[in-house]
């Protein structure tokens, strides 16, 4: 009678023994590489400035160069920069509108699918109603609606930029 016989196992073999499938490879090596895309992007793309108040971050983008121009012809030039009028002044609004524009920012730079100049979009409008008008509530007072507090209800009324064109981007 020939039987075959079997090593017991060696507790010390078993430790070394990969404990993953495939398909866990598979997935590590997906996220490991969107991991090096994402920090060369990120890196490549200039994107720790785009966490600071500098104005020289956008122009990072050409198509924004005119925007800065004008801008430093503004009367606004030495008491206000980009982040002031284009976003929010609470910190959670600030944070959530600098992603989102970053992101459809990014997007539409790098498919070209944007205007050339850039227009503003209606959510960013409001924004920088919103602003003009927390900057400059002690002096407007007596424009704003009864429900000032609302970001709708200062959407509402007559936009500042609409008589005051020039005031943050002059000439244009």
């Amino acid at each position: 009678m020939n039987t075959i016989s079997e090593k017991p196992r060696d507790a010390k073999q078993d430790a070394g023994a990969p404990r993953f499938g495939k398909g866990a490879v598979v997935f590590a090596l997906t996220l490991g590489m969107l991991a090096g895309v994402g920090t060369f992007t990120f890196g490549y793309g200039k994107g720790a400035s785009y966490l600071s108040n500098n104005p020289q971050t956008c122009v990072n983008c050409h198509v924004m160069q005119d925007h800065m121009d004008s801008w430093q012809q503004s009367s606004h030039h030495h008491v206000a920069v980009c982040n002031d009028c284009h976003l929010p002044h609470d910190a959670i609004g600030k944070w959530v509108t600098k992603a989102d524009n970053g992101f459809f920012h990014s997007l539409a730079f790098t498919l070209g699918g944007y205007d050339d100049p850039i227009q503003i979009k209606p959510r960013n409008r409001r924004v920088t109603q919103s602003t003009c008008v927390d900057c400059h509530k002690d002096f407007i007072h007596n424009l704003l609606p009864a429900s000032q507090s609302s970001l709708s209800a200062v959407a509402d009324m007559q936009n500042c930029v609409h008589c005051h064109a020039d005031v943050g981007h002059a000439g244009r």
